[in-house]
């Protein structure tokens, strides 16, 4: 049991719940066993369903609604669904938490006695991945912009975390096939107070064109799930990254187009290429904590990256 961790303490035949579209493809169900009896939950268990992309809204209400009433399911982590939950579901929380309110999204889903909560976890799990790659100074060093490809849940918290940033980039530019989405996202900064630049580009294909013109050590990330949930990439296989840039891809499996480019120009453009590995740990354990109700220091997330990677 990694340091920190509690003991079991009346968690047997406890189910946690997966959110996704193809979450049998997900590391996390193997990885999930061995992390409960880390963490003193033996019993637990981890029970996917998965939601077609265009899903109506009762389809989010039941799955919301059956959560909430059996004792059994104590919550959930939520991905590519979390503004879609929001939007059909919000009123049958009883707490959201605040940027979850401010972004309309829920990726965190938790239960505190007969109380459901609901918690926006990106902000914080994008910060806890990026500040293990991103120079407290970058941006002021290198003068670097960011490219963020993707305008949903995870790339606006990307954008929002980095505009609240003390090293905050000139300008963030944001693309996304949905116009709604852009126009979320400039409200959400616009409502944050920061003196970032937001631009935004409706893209409905290949998004080449926006990354050229980024000046050196910008970083380039790729929030719209293509690679993974959806095949292709949002760049072309002979788009230029900037020399020097940090390139993140949020995805760890599937085709990872966007990440195979990335790393045939890493030597020759002298880049950062970065997975989704650790934004993926961060992300679980996250809300694992919070839906068991435990502590989770940096200690314990170590312990359990060491267990995942074993079965990666």
């Amino acid at each position: 049991m990694p340091e920190g961790a509690p003991e079991a303490s009346g968690r047997d035949d406890q189910i946690m719940e997966f959110v996704g579209v193809s979450t049998a493809g997900s590391s996390i169900m193997k990885v999930f066993p061995a992390w409960a009896r880390a963490l003193g939950l033996p019993g637990a268990r981890l029970v996917g369903h998965d939601v077609p992309l265009d899903a109506p809204p009762r389809a989010y209400r039941e799955l919301v609604a059956a959560m909430r009433d059996d004792p059994r399911r104590r919550g959930a982590l939520v991905t590519t669904h979390k503004i879609a939950i929001h939007r059909a579901a919000a009123d049958l929380f009883d707490e959201i938490d605040d940027f979850g309110t401010l972004a309309g999204e829920i990726s965190s889903i938790s239960k505190r006695g007969d109380r459901l909560v609901g918690h926006a976890k990106d902000p914080i799990t994008a910060g806890l991945a990026l500040e293990e790659f991103l120079d407290p100074r970058h941006f002021a060093r290198t003068g670097g912009r960011v490219l963020c490809l993707g305008a949903g849940g995870a790339g606006t918290a990307i954008a929002w975390y980095l505009a609240r940033r003390p090293d905050a980039p000139e300008e963030i530019i944001c693309t996304d096939v949905d116009e709604q989405r852009l126009r979320a996202l400039e409200d959400l900064l616009a409502r944050s107070g920061t003196g970032t630049k937001l631009t935004t580009h409706l893209v409905k294909g290949r998004a080449d064109h926006v990354l050229d013109g980024l000046p050196p050590g910008s970083l380039v990330v790729n929030a719209s799930g293509l690679g993974k949930d959806r095949p292709g990439s949002p760049l072309g296989p002979d788009a230029a990254f900037p020399r020097g840039a940090l390139v993140w891809e949020l995805n760890y499996r599937g085709e990872l187009d966007f990440l195979h480019a990335a790393r045939a120009q890493r030597e020759a453009a002298g880049l950062t290429v970065v997975d989704g590995w650790r934004y993926f740990i961060h992300g679980w354990s996250q809300v694992i904590a919070e839906v068991f109700d435990l502590p989770m220091g940096p200690e314990v997330v170590d312990e359990l990256s060491r267990i995942a990677a074993e079965v990666r």
